[in-house]
């Protein structure tokens, strides 16, 4: 498990944003359980109240929610919200970039298109190698 954490960014947010990328690629749909709070802090040896922080900051977001005894579950429509947003972001903020640097280049679009099949998918994301769901004590829960 890839436990390299970025030094310009603090691990909560590092976290959240993992947590972001399995949404996104379907790893975790509307209303599946997040692994707990413990099993997380465990697998990277991080702080219960570090891994807290990041759930929290999902929670604000509207992506996750707590359901009281049971733990803490993405919400209905999660992906489409993040999906939106991470679309308009891309445009706003990285295909002008992206886009200049390919007319610098000379490339020609059918060129860039014959090419995308050639790129391997990304490595789907994970928060712990099994997702433990653990008795309620261990989950936070009760």
């Amino acid at each position: 498990m890839d436990t390299n954490w970025n030094d310009s960014l603090p691990i909560y947010r590092q976290l959240r944003d993992r947590v972001v990328a399995m949404i996104l690629q379907g790893v975790l749909n509307d209303g599946d359980p997040l692994p707990s709070v413990r099993s997380v802090a465990a697998e990277y040896r991080l702080n219960p109240l570090t891994v807290l922080k990041a759930y929290q900051q999902l929670v604000d977001e509207n992506l996750v929610g707590k359901r009281r005894g049971r733990g803490m579950f993405v919400t209905e429509g999660a992906r489409r919200a993040l999906m939106k947003n991470e679309r308009q972001l891309f445009l706003e903020e990285e295909w002008p970039k992206i886009a200049g640097r390919i007319q610098r280049l000379g490339f020609e679009p059918k060129e860039l298109l014959d090419r995308l099949d050639r790129i391997p998918p990304a490595p789907a994301p994970s928060l712990t190698a099994a997702r433990d769901a653990g008795d309620d004590e261990e989950n936070g829960r009760g």
